[in-house]
């Protein structure tokens, strides 16, 4: 017998062994879709902040730079791990938690960065550019948030199950040998 009829049958290829895992338990269709929106709009909110020449208070162009370049790149290291298999190998078990607190955050201070920026910059046009897609991509942060909740709930929340604590299991709750099984 040749070496391709004994093994033919036990070698197909496994479907589930792929690299890219959306839609999966962490990142559904419509919030991965959300996310490469968020990367797009802050990456094009930092290079025209980038793009401007000079500017008349600097701190609130550098805020919003910060906040930018940030939420880029951040969030797109979160989509890369949350959207392939690379977040098994990392080692954090509470990925729902963090998500949820990154894009609360983010939100947050992507709404002040534009808020401040709005307020004070030279009223160029690359300047309201920046300061409009910074605001669109608050508003998507929100909605990935809203999302978020309306698929999975608030994840700190405590309705009687067990936690996870990066792979420790919980303590028991009764001990196996109490003085009343014993004397039994």
């Amino acid at each position: 017998m040749s070496a391709p009829q004994v093994y033919a049958a036990t070698t197909t290829p496994n479907p589930k062994s792929s690299w890219f895992l959306v839609p999966s338990a962490s990142l559904d269709k419509s919030r991965f879709v959300i996310k490469v929106l968020e990367v797009l709009l802050s990456f094009t909110a930092f290079i025209l902040e980038e793009v401007v020449l000079s500017c008349v208070s600097c701190s609130a162009l550098y805020f919003f730079e910060f906040v930018s370049c940030t939420a880029f790149l951040f969030t797109l290291l979160l989509l890369i791990l949350l959207s392939t298999t690379l977040h098994t190998r990392v080692g954090i078990t509470c990925w729902p938690s963090l998500d949820f607190v990154y894009t609360g955050l983010i939100a947050v201070l992507f709404l002040i960065a534009s808020i401040v920026f709005s307020s004070d910059n030279g009223n160029t046009t690359v300047e309201k550019c920046a300061v409009a897609f910074g605001f669109i991509a608050t508003l998507l942060f929100f909605v990935d948030l809203a999302m978020f909740w309306r698929s999975h709930g608030f994840p700190f929340r405590k309705d009687g199950k067990a936690e996870s604590s990066n792979g420790v299991p919980p303590a028991e709750v009764e001990k196996l040998n109490t003085p009343a099984a014993v004397g039994q």
